[in-house]
């Protein structure tokens, strides 16, 4: 338990493929970017153990390239959790989401990658 704790205490970075397509089947035409920004910050929380996620501006306009309907069906996102500075902060780590190069062979054999 005591490596657990303290493997939430530190800084890292992280970049993840993101099945969009999973997470927004059935969604209606007009609720599909929306809920996918929302899909992406549920999947940062979970796996960086933070409940403030910070989406990167670059990354909501690449998920909103397509239109509000034809959201990619996978991304390559990096996470990064940060400390946070604010005095009044709730939380001493926050997330910060961008999206990450995919390489020219594609999506295939892309898993986690832990960035230095």
């Amino acid at each position: 338990m005591a490596k657990d704790k303290s493997a939430k205490k530190e800084v890292v970075s992280r970049e993840y493929t993101v099945n969009l397509g999973k997470m927004l089947h059935g969604c209606t035409f007009k609720k599909k970017a929306p809920r996918a920004i929302k899909a992406i910050k549920q999947f940062a929380a979970k796996m960086m153990k933070t409940d403030d996620v910070r989406v990167d501006v670059k990354l909501n306009k690449d998920v909103w390239r397509r239109g509000i309907r034809n959201v990619p069906k996978k991304f390559r996102i990096r996470i990064d959790r940060k400390r946070n500075d604010d005095e009044d902060a709730k939380e001493e780590h926050y997330s910060y989401v961008t999206s990450a190069e995919l390489p020219p062979e594609g999506f295939s054999f892309l898993g986690t990658k832990v960035v230095e």
